[in-house]
C-alpha cells in the first residue's frame, strides 16, 4: 500500500494533533483529509511552516491548560444539592445523571462538554457523592455534591 506524508491542520483522533507530520495511506489523504481541509501535503515548502504551526499549537495548548485549571477551581468551590423523590417503599423515582450535573454546572456559568463528566452509572442513593470531570488531558477535578431525598 502506498503511503504519503501529510501535515495535520487540526487534531484527529488516533492520528495526531495540529501541526504533526504523519504518514497515512495515500487514498485516505487524497480522498478525505486534504479535501476536507483537515490536512495538507508535506511538501518542502509546507514543511518550512511546521515549526511556526507547532509554536502556535504550544501557545494555544498552554492557554487551554490555564483555562482548565480555572474552571477546575470554580467547580471545586460549588456546593450543589440535587432533589430525589422516593416512594413509600424507599424506591427512588428517577436518578441523578451526567445530564443533570451538566445542567447544574451551566446554571453556575461553567460550560464544559457533557462527555467530560465521568459518571459510570446514574446515582439513585441519597448522601454525599463525588464525580470526576476531565477538563483537559492533564486536569481532572472531583465535583462534590449531595442528593437530598424527599417523600412522594
Amino acid at each position: 500500500m502506498a503511503t504519503t506524508e501529510i501535515i495535520l491542520r487540526e487534531k484527529i483522533e488516533k492520528l495526531g494533533a495540529e501541526a504533526d507530520v504523519v504518514k497515512v495511506k495515500a487514498g485516505y489523504a487524497r480522498n478525505f483529509l486534504i479535501p476536507q481541509g483537515k490536512a495538507y501535503e508535506a511538501s518542502e515548502q509546507n514543511l518550512k511552516h511546521v515549526e511556526t504551526l507547532q509554536q502556535d499549537r504550544a501557545e494555544r495548548e498552554a492557554k487551554e491548560l490555564v483555562e482548565a485549571h480555572q474552571e477546575g477551581e470554580a467547580i471545586k468551590k460549588l456546593s450543589v444539592t440535587f432533589p430525589l423523590t422516593v416512594g413509600q417503599d424507599g424506591k427512588a423515582f428517577g436518578s441523578v445523571t451526567s445530564i443533570d450535573i451538566h445542567k447544574e454546572l451551566e446554571k453556575n456559568n461553567i460550560n464544559i462538554d457533557r462527555k467530560a463528566i465521568q459518571l459510570a452509572n446514574p446515582i439513585k442513593t441519597s448522601g454525599k457523592h463525588d464525580v470526576e470531570i476531565k477538563l483537559h488531558p492533564d486536569v481532572t477535578v472531583k465535583f462534590n455534591f449531595s442528593i437530598e431525598v424527599t417523600e412522594a
